[in-house]
This record gives structure tokens, C-alpha cells and sequence, in this order.
């Protein structure tokens, strides 16, 4: 419930999980430690990604449908925080209002208002933002912009390098925030409210890898070092190609020194070959080290590449890259 800038359930009973995320379970614990019913309600595109789809309910348009399932299951919506993880849909003031009763809220990823939108790991990576943030804000009818609840920033350790990483470590930040939040709710605080400054908003849409992910080798060394680890796991991994024939996904890789310095002309060769690893030269001090060559069908590649060939992605791939924008629905 909203009033006077204040966010406050009178006397929280239910959580109601709206998408999908893969801790679920472990949240779902905390919600019993502190004596609260737990229902899930998802869209049909997240059904295989469910371990299992018992107690989930799927709909594809939130209606009457839904609410006439909150009828069936005897929620009380005065009693009760909708939670949206990651949920592909946009909820508009109608279903805020009516079918929510304003007790929607989001938990988001990335700091906001500079941090709006998706993929926030990977675009973390990308432009090297080392800081980690816990944010919960009210929902309303756009993207991202609505009034803060609570937030907590931190800092990623050096070990983190890939998204897989950064996820493993914010979901143990996550899960203390979680339950300090929930607490405070079900104890029938009343939670002051920070509006974005919207001068500040920045937005970054949702990415797709095997379309966003092609290589440019025209960047400098650190730059494709940041490209190649954003796509990395839990992805399929950053494309190129060898020679221009076929298409190969890249993981696993490492700045080096090592070698010689050489011209930009020799970006993309391989000039040396190890059984584990290839040696791929950046143009000036850099060079790549990288461990995982992998085909269409996430198999290792290694016997198809030999020192001199070089790893190229035709302009058409960049082009397609840069002016593709996926949409979820």
C-alpha cells in the first residue's frame, strides 16, 4: 500500500512470486522461516526453464483470469507482496491498481536510475562497474522508475570475472537483504520512499548472445577481453568466425603480456598454439589467451584451428548486432 510517500502491507500473509528466477527455492525458505505463504505465477516462455512447473500457475495475460485464481486460492490481496523477478511482462495502472492493490514491487539488480532495464550483469562487464547493488522499488506503468523501498551497494570481488560469478556472489548479498526487507514489512513498518532523479536515468535493453554477441576485432584489447567474458556462462559465449568459414563461440580467456608487441594489421591471427589454450595477438602489447573454442553445439573445436589462421567477423554480423534489439513477450 502507498500513502504519503510511505510503502506499508498492514498485515502480511502471502508472497506471490511473479516470473521467474532460478533461487527460487531458497527464497522460498526464507518466506516459511517467517511464517508466509509462497504462490508462483509465471508467463508460458519461462515454462522449461522451471526445474519443475508443480504449485507454478501460467498465464499469459494478466486479467481476470489471474484474479479470479487469487479468488480460488483465498488471497487476500490487502494481505499480500507481489514480488516481480525478472517477469517479461509490463504491468499497466489497471492491473497496479486493481488486480495488485499497489503492494508490486521489483527487485532489481543494478543500481538505479543509472542502471535501468536488462542484461545488468553483462553491461556491468562490458564497461568494467565493479559495484554491486541489492534494490527494491515500487512498480508502476514504465521501466524501472519507480520510488526506491530499500537498497544496498557492495563491491564484487576480483574473482568474479564472467556473469555466472557475478550472480553466484549477489545472490549472497541477496539473500540477507531479502529477508531484512520482508521482515520489515511483516513487522508493519512503514518504509519512506526515495524517488529516482530521472536526470540520472540510463537505460540498457536486454541482450541476445548468439545475435549480440559477434566480436569486433577492430576494438582495443580490453574492450573484446570485456565483450568476450559478458557472454560468457552462464551464456552460450562471445561469435566469431575462423577465416570467415565457420562460426565459433569463445570462453575462457586472459589478457597477456607475454608475447612480442605487434601491429593492428595482426589483430585476430593466432600465433601460437598449445594443446590447452591458443595465443591470439591484439596489436600493440596485448595478446589474448584463450581456453575454450567451442562449435554450434558447445563442443570444443581445437583440432579445426591452426597458428595463422585468423578469427574475423564479417561487417554484416557487426551491423546485425548493433541494430538488433531483443524483444521478449
Amino acid at each position: 500500500m502507498l500513502k504519503n510517500n510511505k510503502f506499508f502491507i498492514k498485515k502480511l500473509k502471502n508472497i506471490i512470486f511473479l516470473g521467474h528466477w532460478s533461487y527460487y527455492d531458497e527464497i522460498e525458505e526464507i518466506n516459511s522461516k517467517l511464517n508466509l505463504s509462497t504462490f508462483k505465477i509465471s508467463s508460458p516462455s519461462f515454462k522449461t526453464k522451471f526445474k519443475s512447473q508443480k504449485n507454478i500457475k501460467f498465464f499469459t495475460k494478466l486479467d481476470n483470469k489471474l484474479e479470479n485464481y487469487l479468488k480460488q486460492k483465498k488471497i487476500n490481496r490487502e494481505n499480500s507482496l507481489f514480488i516481480s523477478f525478472g517477469s517479461r511482462w509490463i504491468f499497466n495502472k489497471h492491473q497496479i491498481n486493481n488486480i495488485f492493490w499497489n503492494n508490486l514491487i521489483n527487485f532489481h539488480g543494478t543500481r538505479l536510475p543509472i542502471d535501468a532495464g536488462g542484461g545488468g550483469f553483462s553491461w556491468r562487464i562490458l564497461r568494467g562497474d565493479r559495484l554491486g547493488c541489492n534494490l527494491a522499488h515500487v512498480i508502476d506503468e514504465k521501466i524501472d522508475t519507480g520510488p526506491i523501498i530499500a537498497n544496498d551497494e557492495y563491491i564484487f570481488p576480483n574473482s568474479c570475472k564472467k556473469p555466472i560469478d557475478y550472480e553466484n556472489f549477489y545472490f549472497k548479498k541477496f539473500t540477507p537483504f531479502y529477508e531484512m526487507l520482508i521482515s520489515k514489512i511483516k513487522s508493519k513498518g512503514k518504509i519512506a520512499l526515495l524517488n529516482q532523479n530521472k536526470s540520472l536515468r540510463l537505460y540498457n535493453p536486454r541482450l541476445k548472445t548468439k545475435i549480440n554477441g559477434w566480436i569486433n576485432w577492430n576494438w582495443e584489447a580490453e574492450d573484446i577481453f570485456n565483450f568476450i567474458n559478458a557472454f560468457d556462462e552462464p551464456y552460450e559465449g562471445a561469435s566469431t568466425t575462423i577465416n570467415n568459414k565457420f562460426k565459433i563461440y569463445l570462453k575462457e580467456v586472459h589478457l597477456h603480456k607475454g608475447e612480442m608487441s605487434s601491429h593492428p594489421y595482426s589483430k585476430g591471427l593466432i600465433i601460437r598454439k598449445n594443446k590447452d589454450w591458443i595465443v591470439v595477438a591484439m596489436g600493440g602489447n596485448y595478446n589474448l589467451l584463450i581456453e575454450k573454442v567451442l562449435d554450434n553445439k558447445g563442443k570444443n573445436t581445437f583440432e579445426k584451428i591452426k597458428v595463422g589462421d585468423r578469427l574475423i567477423t564479417d561487417i554484416k554480423y557487426l551491423q546485425k548486432s548493433l541494430s538488433y534489439r531483443p524483444i521478449y513477450k
